[in-house]
């Protein structure tokens, strides 16, 4: 009876930082919440099915929560593109345009899913998305699926991955095989 006492103690001992470890959708969003704003710079490759080569640009981002989001691409082309509640302004080679989202419902679902994501709002997120979580606090990866199936016919999945409180990275895969990858660091 002793070495299966001393297996279970051993057991219990052994889930314990196991346990400790393990990160829920809800703590994170919640820490993510508690997160000032800030501004970042971003890389993004995007992978299309017409071209030869990947495209790259890097920038800034600057998140204003709980609802604006503004890309600053400063190459290979200065370009912004700032969302603020449903209106989206484009600025390119000196002219702006500005459009609802609504009118765009491939780009809705996915601004919608980062900066939800972005202010810590799991309520708003799970309204278009399922979420699983996967890692430790240390290092996890969030993988967005659009429920409504005619975003899903766009959208496949969104994978946003980070490091506690921190996202680090956005991997959209859209339902045309078409990709986007950004990484996120923090700027100075």
């Amino acid at each position: 009876m002793r070495p299966v006492r001393a297996c279970l103690v051993m057991a219990c001992i052994a889930l314990g930082p196991a346990r400790a470890a393990e990160l829920d959708v809800a703590s994170l969003f919640e820490s993510i919440a508690h997160e000032p704003p800030g501004r970042a710079t971003f890389h993004e490759t995007k992978f299309l099915a017409l071209l030869d080569t990947p495209l790259e640009s890097s920038g800034e981002l600057v998140f204003t929560p709980p609802d604006r989001l503004e890309k600053r691409t400063l190459k290979p082309r200065p370009e912004s593109v700032t969302v603020d509640r449903d209106r989206v302004v484009i600025e390119r080679a000196g002219k702006r345009h500005s459009l609802a989202m609504r009118e765009q419902p491939q780009a809705a679902v996915l601004v919608d899913g980062i900066r939800a994501t972005l202010a810590g709002d799991l309520a708003s997120l799970t309204r278009t998305y399922s979420a699983a979580l996967e890692g430790t606090p240390a290092r996890w990866r969030l993988v967005l699926r659009p429920l409504d199936p005619a975003l899903a016919a766009l959208v496949e999945r969104v994978e946003i991955g980070g490091a506690q409180a921190q996202v680090r990275s956005v991997e959209i895969f859209q339902a045309d095989g078409d990709r986007s990858v950004m990484t996120i660091s923090p700027s100075p």
